[in-house]
């Protein structure tokens, strides 16, 4: 069990920059920083097609309505990612069962991933990309925080994880909500110009 709190956090992630957890997980082994890193993370060529996958999805994730594409494109990958990476965890520090650690690992990430897509399509109704931008890297920044603070803190950083993953379901109802009203008086708005419009003089 003492690898679950970094396989929770390492999940939730995953969810929100799958490419950033396994770029920084292997730069932390690679440096020595920690030996809680399989080999197949510290590999060279890997951490060249996580870079690049990197520096995509950080551009691609400040672009309006991009960001939402590239959210729905990454549903499937996100969470096998985030559960490739906990077995991977479990399986080094032989503490934990590979299959329940990609489990916890795959559906941490899922719902972060599903909190991050929604709370980004609510962002898009915003008429300025600025949004956008500050999210972005407001995510980016916590996923390196988080990951950071999980080498050497994973028990404190798993609880902040699913803190903010509860503050994100929170949120992610409160937009929703907000966002139905707002459909429902546009719509009532329009349905009155119409019936304004059809009314005799």
């Amino acid at each position: 069990m003492s690898v679950l709190p970094l396989v929770f956090t390492s999940g939730w992630a995953s969810g929100i920059n799958a490419y950033a957890v396994v770029l920084l997980f292997g730069v932390f082994g690679a440096t020595g920083l920690t030996d809680e890193v399989p080999e197949s993370l510290q590999r060279t060529d890997v951490l060249v097609v996580v870079g690049v996958l990197f520096v995509c999805e950080a551009v691609a994730d400040k672009i309006p309505y991009v960001d939402s594409i590239w959210d729905t494109a990454h549903t499937v990958i996100r969470p096998v990612s985030g559960a490739v990476v906990a077995a991977l965890l479990a399986g080094q520090s032989g503490s934990l069962p590979e299959i329940a650690a990609g489990a916890v690992g795959g559906s941490t990430a899922l719902m972060s991933h599903l909190v991050k897509a929604g709370t980004r399509m609510a962002v898009n109704t915003s008429p300025e990309p600025f949004s956008n931008i500050a999210v972005s890297t407001a995510e980016d920044l916590g996923v390196a925080g988080i990951i950071t603070f999980a080498i050497f803190h994973p028990l404190a950083a798993a609880i902040v994880a699913g803190g903010l993953l509860l503050l994100g379901i929170v949120i992610i109802v409160f937009l929703a909500a907000k966002i139905r009203n707002f459909r429902r008086r546009k719509t009532e708005r329009r349905a009155r110009r119409r019936v304004a419009a059809t009314w005799p003089d």
